[in-house]
């Protein structure tokens, strides 16, 4: 990671003001290992993300947008959790460090340390990515923030818990730098996905394109789509309420065919910004 922010430091007008961390964050993590996902011509991203991570009752993303997304401002409950060394602990820092990677860019970093059941401490280093709400490392994350954040945690989340590498576009300026071979190799529209997780009552939306839905289960990205089960029913994604076909709830694609600029929760109702829209291989 230290090598990639490097390299976009390099790169006129891509950061301004940025600066390589000396700590070198854990090589396991899978969010710096899938191949590819840092070839930031615009926002290629993986996705693994357990839908069960999005459930309130583990790390509350509502809780968490009241103070800066920093150790040092977090509530002392907030801290509990994410140091909780049993399965609420585990998945709370699923979420936290995807949370990062969403809402913070490449120079940015939240470490804290944890204690495990062997009374071991666990040092963590969860690092931005997509830099949608960069300001959250200061300051409440705003509505607008929200949004975005929510749009990129539901579109990261994956029902195998397999990573897939995603392009994500949308209206968002971190979102809109998309290159000839990004485009190229990314073709397939999967869906989109919108709302607000960090509301007292969250909801978060996933629709999907219709005439690539079988090429998607294909690549193991179900949460828009829908997850065919056993029975052949369609299961949501945890929290994800798949609507239905993007086109009766989106506006058309941008003049680019990039993104849906906004959509609804049901058909008639005012549109809802903030809308993350993905492509597959």
């Amino acid at each position: 990671m230290k090598r990639i922010v490097a390299m976009l430091c390099a790169t006129v007008g891509l950061i301004a003001g940025c600066a390589v961390d000396d700590s070198t964050p854990p090589e396991e993590e899978a969010l710096d290992t899938v191949e590819g996902a840092l070839v930031i011509s615009n926002a290629l991203n993986p996705n693994a993300l357990n839908p069960n991570a999005l459930n309130p009752n583990a790390l509350n993303p509502n809780a968490l947008s009241q103070t800066a997304l920093n150790p040092n401002a977090l509530a002392s409950s907030t801290l509990a959790m994410i140091r909780d060394p049993g399965g609420a602990g585990a998945i709370s820092r699923q979420l936290l460090s995807y949370t990062v990677s969403c809402a913070l860019g490449p120079a940015q970093s939240f470490s804290f340390t944890w204690r495990d059941g062997s009374n071991v401490d666990q040092p963590e280093t969860f690092w931005g990515l997509l830099g949608l709400a960069a300001d959250w490392a200061v300051s409440p994350l705003d509505m607008a923030g929200q949004r975005w954040v929510s749009a990129c945690l539901a579109s990261r989340v994956n029902w195998y818990g397999h990573p897939v590498t995603l392009s994500s576009r949308g209206a968002h300026a971190k979102l809109r730098r998309l290159g000839t071979q990004e485009r190229a190799n990314f073709p397939s529209q999967e869906g989109a996905f919108y709302g607000n997780l960090f509301l007292p009552n969250p909801v978060v939306y996933a629709c999907y394109d219709q005439p690539n839905q079988a090429h998607s289960r294909s690549l193991l990205r179900d949460c828009a789509a829908g997850h065919i089960d056993s029975l052949g029913d369609v299961v949501q994604c945890g929290s994800v309420e798949i609507l239905g076909s993007c086109a009766d709830y989106c506006e058309p694609l941008d003049a680019g065919g990039l993104y849906h600029p906004s959509c609804a929760g049901v058909p008639g109702e005012a549109s809802i910004a903030g809308v993350i829209t993905t492509f597959l291989p």
